[in-house]
C-alpha cells in the first residue's frame, strides 16, 4: 500500500510519510532529564508532531526496559471545566487505562473503578499514581498530552497533585513526568472558581526544564517530500523547494498539507507517471488557503485573544520600529507558532502571513455589495487600477467609519478594508500577495492577474504593486519616502504598473481634502499616488 502525507492525528511510519521523531529533539538530553527524576514540560504549536513525538520516546523506553513508561491524553478532560470531581475522575479513568494498555496491567483499571473513590477528588490523582508506581517492577515514567486543555481548578488539581506526590518519587510516585501541549506551563493562566487567577508556574514549581519541539529543517522538509518521489518515482520540479521553504518556514502541519494536497487533492497528480510543477505547487498553496482548513482556522480564532491581538496588531500596522507589548505576549505568541521572533519578530511563514489578513477581512469581504470583477476588467483583460483604486476612494469614503467598526484591529483597518475591497475584485481568477511586518511603515500588495483566461495563474500576467501607508507627519515627506519605497518594491518583483495610498485618518480634515490622486515618478518609474 502507498504511503501518504498525514494531516490529522499521530504518524504512524507503516502508513504515512514522516521525520523520525527523535531527531526532532534532543533525545540524549531528554534521556538525561529522565535519569536525574526530572519532571519537565515538552510544548509546541498544534500540529506539529507533539504526540508522535511522546508516542516514539514512550515505546523506546518501554523497549530498553529499564523503565515502565505511558502515555496519556487527557484532553477528555477539559469538558469538567472548573468541576474537580469530574475533571479528576476523567483523569484517573483515561491514565488507568492507558497504564493497562501499555503496561498490560488490567489491574490499573480495577483499581481505579473499585478503589478510587474512597479518596477525595484532591487525592485521587496521586493516588493512582502511587498505586501504579509500587506495584511496578521499573521505575514508572509518565507522559501527559494535551494537559493545557484543561480549566480551572481541574488544571490546578492535576498540577498540585503532581506536585504534593515528587518528593516520593520514584519508589512510591513517577521517577519522571513530562507535561506536554501548545504552551509552556508558566503561560497557565488559571481562574478558580473564587475568581482568583493562579499561574501554571506558582502552581507546579518543581518544574525542571521546558523544551520545545522545533519546526523541519530546510532539509527535513525537503526529505519528506523526496520520501514520496522514492517510493512512487513521481519527481518534483526543483524549483517548489525554496518556495515550499518560505511559505511554510517548515511548520510541520503545513508542509504534509501542501504534499497531500499536491499530490492526491490535485487529481492530475495522482497519476504517478506525471512530475510534478512549480505551476502545480502553486495551485495547491492557493487551494490549501483557500480551504480554511481546521488546522488554519485554529490558528486565526487565537488573533482575538488580547495577548495575541497586543503584538499582532503591531505587526499588520507596521509603523513601530520595536515591538511594544509586553515580552510575555510576545513569548505566548511565539509558543502558538505565529510569530518567529529570530533574526527579528515576523510572522511565522509566508502563508500565516497571507492567512491572518484575509481571515480578518473575510466577512467584510463578503459583506462589500455592489462590486463585480468585470466591471474592472478591460477589452485586453486587464485590470483597469486606475478606475478600480478610484472606486476604492469612493467606497472608502462612504464606508470606512462604518466597517472600521466592524474592525477588533482599528489601526490597521485603512489597510484590511483596501485588501477586502481588492480580495472581492481579484477572487475573480488573480492572486494577491502581501508583504507587512514591523518597522517597514508600510504595507506591501504585490497583484498577480492573469491576462489569458484558459491558462489563467500559469499564463501570461499583470504584475501591479499597491504600496500603503499612513500619513503621519507632513503629507511631502510621507509621499517622499513612499515614492523610494513603492520603486524599490516594483523593481524588486518585476511589476508593470506601481500605485501609493496615503491614508489620512486626522479627524479634523473633509473627505475633499482627504481624496486626491495625482502621477509622480522616482528615478523614471511611473507612480500614481491616492489619498483616501
Amino acid at each position: 500500500m502507498e504511503r501518504f502525507f498525514n494531516t490529522a492525528g499521530p504518524m504512524i511510519a507503516a502508513d504515512h510519510y514522516c521525520i523520525d521523531p527523535l531527531t526532532r529533539i534532543d533525545w540524549e538530553d531528554i534521556q538525561r532529564l529522565i535519569r536525574d527524576k526530572r519532571y519537565f514540560v515538552l510544548h509546541a504549536p498544534r500540529q506539529t508532531g507533539k504526540t508522535s513525538t511522546l508516542m516514539a520516546m514512550m515505546r523506546v523506553l518501554n523497549v530498553e526496559n529499564k523503565f515502565a513508561c505511558t502515555y496519556t491524553n487527557i484532553e477528555a478532560a477539559q469538558t469538567a471545566r472548573g468541576d474537580v470531581s469530574q475533571g479528576i475522575a476523567t483523569v484517573c479513568s483515561v491514565l488507568s487505562g492507558d497504564i493497562a494498555r501499555y503496561q498490560q496491567r488490567p489491574d490499573m483499571n480495577t483499581w481505579f473503578i473499585e478503589q478510587s473513590k474512597q479518596y477525595p477528588p484532591q487525592d485521587q490523582l496521586s493516588k493512582l499514581l502511587e498505586y501504579w508506581t509500587t506495584t511496578s517492577d521499573k521505575p514508572t515514567v509518565l507522559f501527559i498530552d494535551e494537559i493545557d486543555a484543561l480549566v480551572g481548578d481541574t488544571l490546578i488539581s492535576v498540577l498540585r497533585q503532581l506536585r504534593a506526590g515528587y518528593n516520593k518519587r520514584p519508589s512510591e510516585f513517577p521517577q519522571s513526568v513530562i507535561l506536554c501541549g501548545v504552551r509552556d506551563v508558566r503561560d497557565y493562566r488559571i481562574r478558580q472558581g473564587d475568581g482568583e487567577i493562579i499561574t501554571g508556574g506558582s502552581a507546579f514549581n518543581i518544574k525542571a526544564e521546558s523544551l520545545r519541539l522545533g519546526d523541519f529543517s530546510p532539509e527535513e522538509t525537503k526529505a519528506l517530500w523526496m520520501q514520496h518521489t522514492q517510493e512512487t518515482g513521481q519527481a518534483f520540479d526543483e524549483a517548489i523547494f525554496p518556495e515550499l521553504w518560505e511559505d511554510t518556514r517548515g511548520q510541520p502541519w503545513l508542509v504534509n498539507a501542501l504534499a497531500y494536497e499536491i499530490t492526491w487533492k490535485l487529481l492530475q497528480n495522482r497519476d504517478r507517471s506525471r512530475n510534478i510543477t512549480l505551476s502545480d505547487y502553486s495551485e495547491a498553496r492557493e487551494r490549501l488557503i483557500q480551504s480554511r482548513a481546521t488546522h488554519l482556522d485554529q490558528l486565526v480564532d487565537k488573533l482575538q485573544e488580547p495577548r495575541v491581538f497586543s503584538v499582532i496588531n503591531e505587526l499588520l500596522v507596521s509603523e513601530a520600529d520595536v515591538i511594544h507589548a509586553p515580552p510575555s505576549d510576545v513569548e505566548y505568541v511565539a509558543d502558538l507558532g505565529l510569530i518567529r521572533t529570530k533574526p527579528s519578530i515576523s510572522i511565522s511563514n509566508r502563508i500565516y502571513r497571507e492567512i491572518i489578513p484575509r481571515e480578518l477581512i473575510w466577512s467584510t469581504q463578503l459583506g462589500i455589495g455592489n462590486q463585480e470583477t468585470e466591471w474592472y476588467v478591460a477589452p485586453d483583460h486587464k485590470l483597469d487600477m486606475p478606475k478600480l483604486l478610484a472606486a476604492f476612494q469612493q467606497f472608502f469614503r462612504e464606508h470606512s467609519d462604518i466597517w472600521a467598526e466592524g474592525f477588533s484591529y482599528k489601526e490597521a483597518a485603512p489597510q484590511l478594508l483596501m485588501q477586502a475591497f481588492l480580495q472581492r475584485i481579484v477572487n475573480g481568477g488573480g492572486h494577491i500577495n502581501r508583504e507587512y511586518g514591523l518597522g517597514r511603515k508600510r504595507t506591501d500588495l504585490f497583484i498577480e492577474w492573469p491576462l489569458d483566461e484558459k491558462q489563467g495563474i500559469h499564463g501570461p500576467l499583470q504584475r501591479i504593486i499597491i504600496e500603503l501607508k499612513l500619513l503621519r507627519g507632513a503629507l511631502e515627506t510621507v509621499i517622499a519616502e513612499g515614492l523610494e519605497q513603492t520603486a524599490d518594491y516594483a523593481r524588486r518583483v518585476g511589476a508593470d504598473e506601481s500605485h501609493l495610498v496615503v491614508f489620512d485618518r486626522a479627524s479634523g480634515k473633509s473627505w475633499d481634502e482627504k481624496i486626491w490622486q495625482r502621477d509622480e515618478q522616482h528615478d523614471g518609474l511611473p507612480i500614481t499616488v491616492w489619498g483616501a
